[in-house]
């Protein structure tokens, strides 16, 4: 008598797409949130970085544009208010255009050998309806950013 093999039911494919179908939803998952995470610190970084550059770029545009020329100077740098005393920073500031509106364009940070050093660039436009563009340096003295330059 001979025997017939039992036939072997065929392989269930649906799982094992299904289960591979899991794994790999879990992984872009896990990179989403991971993206977004790293992103977010990243942003919070640079924004730590500039920032406090920005705000004295924008205090002293803003001291410039009120006329308000002893808080402007007082946010130059230490060089910058040795070479020039306040009375020759007004009358200059005086026979100038005043400042309308400005907008901050770009701002780099860089920290070279411990010298913390930054540049504004800076889009000006004055009442008269001129419009230029000015790269203003800043340099951070006693933990405080100043314009110089």
């Amino acid at each position: 008598m001979t025997y017939q093999p039992i036939p072997v039911p065929p392989r269930n494919n649906s799982r094992t797409l299904r289960t591979v179908l899991i794994v790999v939803g879990a992984v872009l998952a896990v990179c989403c949130v991971g993206g977004v995470v790293g992103g977010f610190f990243l942003y919070s970084t640079v924004k730590e970085a500039v920032g406090p550059a920005r705000d004295a770029t924008t205090s002293y545009l803003d001291a410039v544009r009120a006329g308000d020329h002893q808080r402007a100077y007082d946010l130059l740098c230490r060089q910058n208010r040795e070479e020039t005393s306040l009375a020759d920073f007004a009358r200059r500031q005086e026979t100038q255009p005043r400042l309308a509106d400005y907008e901050i364009g770009g701002l780099n940070v860089t920290n070279t050998n411990g010298r913390t050093r930054g540049t504004a660039t800076v889009r000006m436009t004055t009442e008269t309806g001129a419009e230029t563009t000015q790269v203003f340096t800043l340099v951070k003295e006693d933990g405080a950013w100043r314009i110089c330059g």
